[in-house]
This record gives structure tokens, C-alpha cells and sequence, in this order.
């Protein structure tokens, strides 16, 4: 299945595919393998991972089992909150690095503002000038966070991926990252399984208006606003399908309707709080993107 999925420019040239494969909570090594090979198949060219799923091994092999050369596939990681400090971020990566049986990755995140994010960035600055890594980011940054970080940052971040769906829709983030020639980037563009953003009503409508499902509405209202989506899939079908949006498009009013729907709605965590960001940094609960 040949692709369409248009590329998105970071801020230092480096062209980021705006839909991805996200592999959050699937576990099974084979899985990942197959969602992974699938994926490729119908086209994509990104793939998003973290050392905190603990399926970057899978990935890897996924990649090489695609037949696609690594170099026509963009793959990110992200460190995790209890890596903190400069060399131990260097350590991390490179075990991320040999995990995936790569020698460069294409995108590395700071996974959650939580405290001594700062030198997981200087540890990123001097890696990215060195070549492993073509592009570096954060993300569930709040615009305080990357303030903070710009303080002391010589790169400024090229990414902020964060929760963004229909009853999430992150305006005051979207606007400062706008400002900021930093991109986008939605986790959970579907809402999550907590969520009744797919049989919201009105996405329903659109969905029988335009001959699709409701999945590609909403995938197709976070490209018109210029972001970059990781839908998660382990589905062939339905991998296909959220790729499948770009022989339609929403109109000015069909955007006005859906953005009507922002309610606050988290379904992850809160970058906000301080309490998880600590317990997080002892690594002990699977529940956060």
C-alpha cells in the first residue's frame, strides 16, 4: 500500500511524517513486531516508542523485518522520569540505542517535566551536535516548562508531544508551541479508551457525512491543525484506516463544531502534578504515556 502521509518540518530542516505508529502498552514482543511490519506496509514512516514500554527491542526488529531501509524511517524514543542527570541520560540513550540495534535515532523526548529535566537537555544538546540524534524534544510540557528550560537550553526543543483529542485540545499549548516554531505532537489523538470522544455525537455526524469512520474525523482535524498523530493500533485494518485521511478534508465550520467539544477531558496524567511527577521517578506505575 504506497503512502500520501505528508512530512512536517521541524525547526533545524529535519522532516518529521505527521502520522505515526504509537506502541504505548503493547507488550508482547511478536505484537509489536507485526504492528510495526503492518504499519510500514500501508505507508507509514514513523514509529514512536519509550524506554518506559519496554518494547524498544521489538521495535527495532520490527523496523528490520519491514524491508524498509532504516535511513527512510523516522523512529523516536523518549527517557524516562527517573533518569535523571547528565551522564546517566548519555547511559540511558545508548541503552535505548542498543535496544534498537540502531546507531542514530531520529527524535529523543524528555518524557515528563518532572524535576531535573535540565540535564536530561544538556546531556540531548551535546548528544544532537554529535549526530545521534537528528532531533530533540519534550513532552506533557507545559509552556512554564519549556520557559524554564529555555533559561538554561542552548537548542530550543524542535517537539512537544502531549494528551491532544477533541475533549483535550491543548489551545494555550497549541498557540505557544505556534509561537515558538515547535511542533505539535498529539499522544492519545483518540481520546483513549476512557474516553467518549469517538461516539461523541457530533463526531458521529461528521463520520456518516463524509463516508468515514470517527476515527478519521478526529485524526483528520489534528492534521488541518497542523499536528503530528501517534495512533495506536496492533489491528492491520484499522492501522490502515487512521492513515486513510487524506482524500477528505473538514471545512472552516466542521473545525468550528469539533472545537465546541473541548471539555479539559485528561485522560493521562497531569503535568501539572507535582506528586506524580515524584512518584514517577521511581518507576512504579504503568499508567502514563
Amino acid at each position: 500500500m504506497s503512502s500520501n502521509i505528508p512530512n512536517i518540518t521541524l525547526s533545524n530542516g529535519v522532516e518529521i511524517p505527521q502520522i505515526g505508529l504509537g506502541v504505548f502498552r503493547v507488550n508482547d514482543p511478536q505484537v509489536v513486531v507485526d504492528s510495526v511490519v503492518d504499519a510500514v506496509k500501508a505507508g507509514y514512516r514513523h514509529i514512536d516508542t519509550a524506554s518506559f514500554y519496554g518494547n524498544e527491542a521489538a521495535v527495532g526488529d520490527g523496523v528490520r523485518q519491514s524491508g524498509v531501509p532504516r535511513q527512510d524511517l523516522f523512529v523516536t524514543s523518549k527517557v524516562w522520569n527517573n533518569i535523571r542527570g547528565y551522564q546517566e541520560t548519555i547511559d540511558q540513550f545508548n541503552r535505548s540505542l542498543s535496544l534498537l540495534g540502531f546507531d542514530y535515532l531520529d527524535l529523543y523526548l524528555i518524557h515528563w517535566p518532572a524535576a531535573g529535566y535540565e540535564e536530561n537537555w544538556r546531556a540531548m544538546e551535546d548528544l544532537y551536535h554529535a549526530g545521534k540524534i537528528r532531533a530533540i524534544g519534550v513532552s506533557n510540557f507545559e509552556p512554564r516548562h519549556i520557559e524554564h528550560l529555555m533559561a538554561s537550553a542552548t537548542v530550543s526543543p524542535m517537539i512537544n508531544q502531549v494528551e491532544t483529542h477533541p475533549y483535550l485540545q491543548q489551545n494555550e499549548v497549541h498557540e505557544y508551541c505556534e509561537i515558538n516554531h515547535i511542533v505539535h505532537e498529539a499522544w492519545s489523538p483518540l481520546g483513549g479508551g476512557k474516553s467518549d470522544v469517538l461516539s461523541d455525537p457530533a463526531i458521529v455526524d461528521l463520520a456518516a457525512k463524509h463516508h468515514k469512520s470517527a476515527a478519521q474525523i478526529v485524526l483528520r482535524w489534528h492534521v488541518q491543525r497542523g499536528e503530528v498523530v501517534i495512533p495506536k493500533s496492533v489491528h492491520q485494518q484499522r492501522i490502515e484506516e487512521n492513515a486513510d485521511i487524506f482524500d477528505f478534508s473538514l471545512t472552516p465550520e466542521e473545525m468550528r463544531t469539533i472545537a465546541t467539544l473541548d471539555r479539559n477531558g485528561r485522560v493521562g496524567s497531569d503535568p501539572n502534578d507535582e506528586a506524580f511527577l515524584k512518584r514517577s521517578t521511581t518507576y512504579d506505575n504503568q499508567n502514563h504515556k
